[in-house]
């Protein structure tokens, strides 16, 4: 009988993420019925909304993500032995799954990768997955850049975050990017960032008006908290603001905290920047990257492209050993990765 390790969700969350928080387990899997394949883990992904989709769960159930994985046994025809795919199967290194996977707003269909072996399985999670899609859609689809217009990034060095940025450029814009790093900084300025801005360092109004004394046409938020206010507050008339994260409130232990008071009289953290988004006539627009599912292999085929011209660099963070998946997780929250975060099994 097969058996799969499996990390458990088994404390909520308080503040940062520690290794508390997970149990990893041994399950005994089930043979195989018709029309469903036994994926075996390769590569896993780590991301920031693990922790703020993380109180969804029920405590005893397998933590979320992504993992691109190989086919090793297999009732379905779709998904034959030897292939390779993406799925949404969580913290395990074994999973028996249908073909006709159960789909959510959060929870898109496995995926087969047309797999050539012309770049890392991993690319599939990150620059060529979830993450390339993200930058792709929701930077041009909601943020609609200009030639000529300045772009600010929040979040800048994360996978996201540094792929939008050279969109932007791609697009002729003129591109800010804040971090929290020098290193970070310093690897922004070298893939084609305009201006960066180490906000544990610098005073960002005041960097910010330096690096863009015209004001800010478009946004591409990965963090909110007192970065977003600060941006919004020097935004031009009819600015686009496309809100992909809120990293600054994940570790809260409730979610309203990040925004206004709350039952135990906590104050508000971040100033209301409600005011210039009306008098500024912003559009300012939220999103989950599976609306665009349907229209993912765009993006995977554009980013490519743009990689093979030479045009869009990657960097990955990579930690090796499936039972290091906390502690990847609490790196990531900690801001200690450079461009995608990554499990190898």
């Amino acid at each position: 009988m097969m058996k799969a390790k499996v990390f458990i969700y088994v404390h909520p969350f308080e503040g940062m993420p520690t290794e508390e928080n997970f149990r990893l387990i041994e399950e005994d899997l089930p043979p195989l019925k018709d029309g469903e394949f036994l994926a075996e883990a390769v590569y896993l992904s780590v991301d920031p909304y693990m922790r703020a989709y993380a109180p969804r769960l029920k405590v005893g159930e397998t933590m979320i993500g992504s993992q691109v994985a190989k086919v090793i046994e297999s009732k379905s025809i779709q998904f034959p032995i030897g292939s390779y795919v993406v799925g949404v199967f969580g913290w395990r290194t074994h999973t028996v799954v249908p073909e006709n996977l159960p789909v959510s707003q959060f929870t898109p269909p496995p995926v087969l990768i047309s797999y050539d072996g012309s770049v890392p399985l991993s690319y599939y999670l990150g620059v060529l997955g979830m993450p390339g899609a993200t930058a792709y859609f929701g930077f041009l689809d909601i943020c609609k850049p200009k030639p000529g217009e300045t772009v600010v990034v929040s979040g800048a060095a994360g996978a996201v975050g540094s792929h939008v940025g050279q969109i932007a450029k791609i697009k002729g814009c003129k591109v800010i990017g804040i971090a929290g790093s020098d290193q970070k900084c310093q690897w922004l300025k070298t893939i084609g960032f305009d201006f960066v801005i180490n906000y544990k360092k610098d005073n960002v109004e005041q960097a910010l008006r330096a690096a863009a004394p015209n004001g800010v046409d478009c946004y591409f938020d990965n963090v909110g908290g007192e970065i977003t206010t600060t941006v919004i507050n020097q935004m031009n008339r009819f600015g686009r603001v496309s809100c992909c994260g809120a990293i600054a409130s994940y570790n809260d232990n409730t979610p309203a905290k990040a925004i206004a008071s709350y039952n135990d009289n906590t104050p508000a953290k971040v100033t209301t920047f409600l005011l210039p988004v009306i008098l500024q006539e912003l559009e300012f627009k939220g999103f989950v990257i599976y609306t665009w599912r349907n229209k993912w292999n765009e993006a995977v085929k554009r980013n490519q492209e743009w990689m093979t011209e030479g045009k869009l660099q990657y960097q990955e963070t990579i930690t090796e050993g499936f039972e290091n998946m906390p502690k990847a997780l609490i790196q990531l929250m900690q801001g200690k990765n450079v461009g995608k975060a990554i499990v190898k099994v």
